[in-house]
């Protein structure tokens, strides 16, 4: 990180001076630092009278006193709070009054950091991401004590170095890792339910709501060494908030070293630093197809009726199924065998399909099945819905699919987040996008796919599980009859 953040700090046209308590790491990073500078003159990124300015403005400090002439000096040291606060108060006394001191952390808390200085005002917190040339926000985080002008500072540099600022509340997570909660934490809970194994949930994810990655293919890459205790701590720090209770299963793949791509093996393993992935179920061959009944409380039921119609599956319109049908149903939150036994529909034959997406806007469907569902009927189902192309996953009955599942966190935490005003709802789009990479921000994914259907999705699932996890945001509650589109006023 500290790499990173002297990488961009000299092509922005500052003197850098970089330090490491040992000296071997100072100059090999400023080797390192060349090195990528000479890969972005060979690619015309760079010219060689930049580089050339770069590497001069580039200088290793052998002592903590060579930073006394420093504007700013940014921390990126290991995320503990004693040793954090005891760098701090060494460069207090090295530093200019007027210096600005930031940190770099992740999850730490930039008042208690601060707390421990006599000029608490000048500390803030700035948090880049990895890479970060190419990770391009910049968290700036205002403790308790900071003074606004060292925050619109840090914002305008962040600008100078070619990123875009978010500012943030100090509060666990700040932003992104605390936005970034509900993907990885809800996927986990999906799995630890045996409702779909880890590849399945990353497959869904990914072809189906659009995600680059899936969410343990992210947990591989950033590897659980570093994502795990981030979970830990913000769920701490929130007084063990239900919504962020971590897996017992990144805790034991953690305690076994299974990490993810780094270490070679994660939720997958790795050869060559290529994800061996397990292949997809093949495709059952189906005889004779039966007629398909469709619930008349199915989620964009017109749509489904069309589907089927393209598809070549004859279609019932009675108000209830023939006695050989194939009965879907298409709920939002509540699970098949519910939805089967209060709408007195036979469970054998009944087969749940998530609708929340536009079909036309996938390239996945995904159906669940319910404990008492025949295989003939599951494989009825799964044959009829692959037959334009489309990937089929069929998965065990849960309350919610693991798209409504997933992005009703996502969104609800993000409303969450603006409820306790730790940021902007504007900046919080822009965080999350450029930091996790997520096709749309939160709020604008639940415009998308619609604030009242999330709200179904929370608010059924609520019932099922009894679990204060799916507590629906006020914020959410308030804005869902009228969307979750930026005002001026909150922009």
């Amino acid at each position: 990180m500290g790499r990173g953040i002297a990488q961009i700090a000299a092509q922005a046209g500052s003197i850098v001076r970089l330090y490491d308590t040992q000296s071997s790491a100072v100059a090999r990073a400023c080797d390192e630092i060349a090195t990528q500078w000479d890969r972005m003159r060979e690619k015309g990124k760079m010219d060689t009278a930049a580089v050339q300015g770069c590497r001069q403005r580039l200088r290793g400090a052998a002592a903590l006193a060579e930073l006394a002439e420093c504007d700013l000096v940014v921390e990126a040291v290991v995320e503990r709070l004693d040793v954090k606060k005891s760098l701090f108060a060494e460069l207090e006394s090295i530093v200019r009054p007027d210096a600005v001191l930031a940190t770099n952390t992740s999850s730490l808390s930039v008042t208690a950091i601060a707390a421990g200085l006599q000029q608490p005002g000048r500390c803030a917190g700035y948090h880049f991401f990895n890479p970060v040339p190419l990770m391009k926000v910049v968290e700036v985080i205002a403790g308790l004590k900071t003074d606004p002008a060292v925050c619109r500072g840090l914002a305008d540099y962040a600008r100078d170095m070619g990123h875009t600022p978010v500012q943030a509340q100090d509060t666990p997570g700040f932003i992104v890792n605390h936005a970034g909660r509900g993907y990885g934490t809800e996927a986990l809970r999906i799995v630890g339910e045996g409702i779909a194994d880890f590849a399945t949930v990353d497959r869904i994810l990914k072809d189906q709501a659009g995600f680059r990655l899936g969410p343990f293919e992210l947990l591989d890459l950033t590897a659980l060494d570093v994502s795990h205790p981030v979970m830990e701590s913000i769920y701490r720090q929130y007084y063990d908030e239900p919504r962020f209770r971590p897996s017992v299963i990144t805790a034991q793949r953690l305690a076994g070293g299974v990490v993810g791509r780094k270490s070679g093996e994660g939720f997958y393993r790795y050869v060559d630093g290529k994800a061996q992935l397990p292949a997809e179920p093949p495709l059952p061959v189906v005889d004779e197809m039966p007629p398909v009944w469709v619930s008349t409380r199915a989620a964009r039921r017109s749509e489904l009726l069309q589907l089927l119609k393209d598809l070549g599956a004859k279609a019932e319109t009675g108000q209830s199924p023939s006695p050989g049908a194939l009965t879907l149903v298409a709920p939002l939150g509540f699970d098949v065998t519910t939805v089967a036994v209060v709408e007195r529909l036979d469970p054998a034959r009944t087969i749940g399909i998530d609708m929340l997406v536009d079909d036309a806007a996938t390239k996945r469907r995904v159906l669940a099945t319910n404990p008492a569902t025949r295989t003939d009927m599951r494989d009825a189902a799964h044959a009829l819905f692959a037959r334009d192309g489309k990937a089929v996953s069929v998965i065990r009955d849960s309350g919610g699919f693991v798209t409504q599942r997933v992005v009703a966190a996502i969104v609800n935490i993000a409303s969450d987040i603006c409820q306790q005003r730790i940021c902007s709802p504007k900046d919080l789009e822009t965080a999350v996008t450029l930091g996790l990479g997520y096709p749309l921000g939160p709020l604008a994914m639940g415009d998308r796919w619609g604030p009242a259907n999330i709200l179904e999705v929370l608010f059924n699932m609520q019932t099922v599980y009894g679990d204060p996890r799916y507590r629906p945001s006020p914020w959410l509650r308030r804005r869902g009859a009228i969307g979750l589109s930026l005002t001026h006023e909150e922009a």
